[in-house]
């Protein structure tokens, strides 16, 4: 198989601070780099291509659902080429995709006038363009900097995991109001050439220099210091299952379930939420204003959560997760009212937070890390999957009921089914109590 040399260009041993450190780094610009291909950095331009592509609310929908029902496919596949060449190669190879899709969107409108501007065309054009953000955004580069710092870290794992996520949750809740200010100022083409750029050119060439797919590689011993005359078998972790039987335990299921009825759920919220607020009485500022307060919460019980988490077991946090989403749910339906605005924001910022935490070290706790790409990759299939549905849902769900209420009540019942299945899972884990 084909790997670059961890020697290449330097020696992670010659780092003046332990190289998990740099690696942390990469995987926390890693997930700020998929934002082109996340819900909110595609959402903010929603309302400019119905405009610029003469598409409906619902066309551009499901052009979102196929699109990315399209990529949850092949992410298992993906997962499966993550354990044979290493993040190294995946997050370049990622995050260059990545930027050339992001560059095929900005021109989506000339081509299909090039093409005699029929909505078919253009409808088809742009799903094209969303199943490639999806798939290298979302998909591909976000599991990927998810995966490669859990192998350098093992004792302090859930902390240093809850740290990023600090970071990358206030970078996703800038995000929007930063893409706005951009599309405002300079233009919604020029707001993607510069994203296109940013990922495929200049992080792409820095992740290609500085990423290292393991500890053991280097001559390094996770957590840090040399791993000398050891074996790399040495300094793998327990016993780790593969994905076959991993997919015959209830704990894979309750885990990907709930996991993905979070995707689900606010991807849908985030790709309406113009629309969302404007039912409830509310203008696009209060909209986009909503995500900093959520940001906030996630911040802070991200933090609490993971500075806990490393001596415990991950089916509290679980259950805590859902019952903060599920108290989201019923601040959207308030949402005219002040107190559902905040209720939302606590519900899905919190529930966020403990959705970083457990998405972090669910799988990587019971299966191990030997498969954790082949395993996790399908756990993004099935959350990209739900994050495809929840947009078209919720619109198939205002044009045919006029509001988004039914849509908000079906994901409120789905919650309350995972809460009360995630207290019956039998859960077994080996969690790291040696500090």
């Amino acid at each position: 198989m084909f790997r670059l040399s961890p020697q290449w260009p330097f020696s992670p041993q010659k780092s003046p601070v332990f190289y998990g450190w740099v690696i942390w780094v990469f995987s926390t610009v890693g997930f700020l780099c998929s934002i082109p291909g996340q819900t909110m950095g595609m959402a903010v331009f929603t309302d400019t291509f119905i405009e610029v592509l003469g598409l409906s609310r619902t066309e551009l929908s499901m052009a979102y659902l196929i699109g990315t029902i399209g990529s949850s496919i092949f992410l298992t596949a993906a997962g499966r080429w993550y354990d044979r060449f290493g993040a190294r190669v995946m997050i370049t190879v990622a995050s260059l995709a990545l930027g050339l899709m992001v560059g095929f969107i900005s021109i989506t409108d000339l081509l299909a006038t090039a093409l005699g501007g029929s909505t078919l065309v253009t409808f088809m054009l742009i799903m094209v363009g969303y199943f490639g953000v999806r798939f290298f955004g979302q998909g591909v580069l976000t599991s990927s900097s998810r995966n490669v710092l859990l192998v350098w870290f093992v004792k302090r794992r859930g902390l240093v995991s809850g740290v990023r996520g600090v970071f990358v949750s206030f970078g996703f809740s800038l995000a929007p109001l930063l893409l706005g200010w951009m599309i405002l100022t300079l233009g919604w083409r020029e707001a993607l050439w510069i994203m296109a750029c940013g990922v495929g050119l200049v992080f792409a060439g820095f992740a290609l220099v500085f990423i290292r797919d393991n500890p053991a590689s280097c001559g390094l011993r996770p957590d840090g210091g040399l791993l000398e005359d050891q074996s790399i078998a040495d300094v793998i972790e327990g016993p780790s299952q593969t994905l076959r039987q991993a997919r015959r335990t209830g704990v894979f299921w309750i885990y990907s379930f709930s996991l993905g009825m979070h995707a689900m759920f606010s991807t849908a919220v985030t790709f309406h939420i113009v629309s969302i607020f404007a039912e409830a009485g509310r203008n696009a500022t209060a909209a986009f204003g909503y995500f900093l307060p959520a940001a906030v919460f996630s911040i802070v019980v991200n933090l609490l959560a993971s500075s806990l988490v490393d001596r415990r077991r991950l089916k509290p946090f679980l259950l805590l997760m859902l019952i903060f989403f599920n108290l989201g749910a019923v601040g959207l339906l308030n949402l005219e009212q002040n107190w559902g605005f905040w209720l939302l924001a606590l519900g899905f910022g919190a529930g966020g937070g403990l959705w970083g935490v457990t998405s972090n070290l669910a799988f990587i706790r019971f299966f191990g890390p030997l498969h954790l790409g082949e395993i996790s990759g399908l756990n993004t299939s099935l959350s990209v999957f739900a994050s495809a549905v929840g947009p078209a849902a919720f619109s198939l769900g205002l044009d045919y009921f006029g509001s988004y209420d039914a849509a908000v009540r079906v994901c409120l019942g789905l919650l309350i089914v995972l809460l009360a299945a995630a207290v019956w899972v039998r859960q077994e884990e080996v969690i790291n109590t040696h500090h």
